[in-house]
């Protein structure tokens, strides 16, 4: 209902970026510009200024991006209220997602959802933690699930379920024998280990930090950008690591890899992370709900 436009301009005014605004709204970026030259012909003046690749609003194009605040703010509260009365549950939402959550836990999580709500059109963006909130603070995605604390106290946390994760080992190691291990011993092997950026880094870093002998001993072999290639490093012999528990199904029943307790345990929570916003559309409520549900029910599982 709302003038495109008038969309694709406070999209562009949000993330300063015409790329990231094609990304965010699935456009090309030159379908962006055209969007933005019309609205700019339309008030026949410049809405924003654009310099040594970088762009900033005008005095009017600040202006227009206020009004278009309020006119979004308000289209939504009506959009809120009457699907409330009509009980229809559409629309379309863009969720992030670091690397475990969108490989092992998702999946199943948004099938059962899209099975409950077949109207709604749902995009999957994948990132490390890092990268999700920085896209929840553009918001170029409208719901974030992260492995990681959030910093950002601007942003809205909260709690989905919380994660165990344990040291892995090939059969054959010579700590295969073990049912519980300290970190001190795990790291006098080579170590493997994700990418920075990543919430089980960062965890996994925090944890090691506990101990200073630890964080002395740590000998990093190898930094992989997803678990399935710190899985494959670990099976062909080159180090051990330290992997969400929820990830390992496969390898545990096939006896390719062991799982080692870490003593003192190791959990994390995956977290949902979005804006502080006064209206969200209905159907990001719908979801939030059905996640925290879902999530609730697995934990009691």
């Amino acid at each position: 209902m709302a003038d495109r436009r008038l969309q694709v301009f406070h999209t562009v005014a949000r993330l300063l970026s015409f790329t990231k605004a094609a990304e965010t709204l699935h456009m090309t970026q030159p379908a962006v510009t055209f969007q933005v030259r019309q609205l700019e012909e339309y008030f026949n003046t410049r809405l924003f200024d654009r310099t040594h690749n970088r762009i900033s609003l005008t005095d009017a194009g600040g202006r227009v991006f206020a009004y278009a605040d309020r006119i979004f703010e308000l289209y939504t509260e009506m959009e809120n209220s009457v699907r409330e009365m009509t009980g229809e549950i559409s629309g379309s939402l863009t969720i992030g997602a670091s690397t475990t959550i969108a490989e092992y836990m998702l999946p199943a999580l948004l099938g059962d959802f899209r099975n409950q709500y077949p109207d709604v059109s749902i995009h999957l963006k994948v990132s490390n933690t890092e990268g999700i909130v920085s896209m929840v603070e553009n918001n170029a995605i409208d719901l974030g699930v992260v492995e990681a604390p959030v910093s950002n106290k601007n942003l809205v946390v909260g709690k989905c379920r919380e994660d165990r994760l344990v040291a892995i080992v090939p059969p054959k190691h010579p700590m295969s024998g073990k049912a519980v291990v300290t970190m001190e011993e795990l790291l006098e092997y080579p170590f493997i280990c994700r990418e920075e950026g990543s919430g089980t880094r960062e965890v996994i870093n925090e944890y090691i930090c506990q101990s200073d002998e630890s964080k002395q001993a740590m000998s990093v072999a190898m930094e992989l950008g997803s678990p399935e290639a710190v899985k494959g490093a670990v099976e062909a012999g080159m180090g051990v690591s330290i992997v969400s528990y929820a990830t390992i199904q496969k390898e545990l029943r096939l006896g390719t890899l062991l799982a080692l307790q870490l003593d003192p345990p190791l959990v994390r929570p995956f977290s949902f992370v979005h804006q502080k916003q006064k209206f969200r559309v209905r159907v990001m409520e719908e979801l939030l709900d059905f996640a925290r549900n879902y999530c609730q029910e697995k934990v009691a599982d």
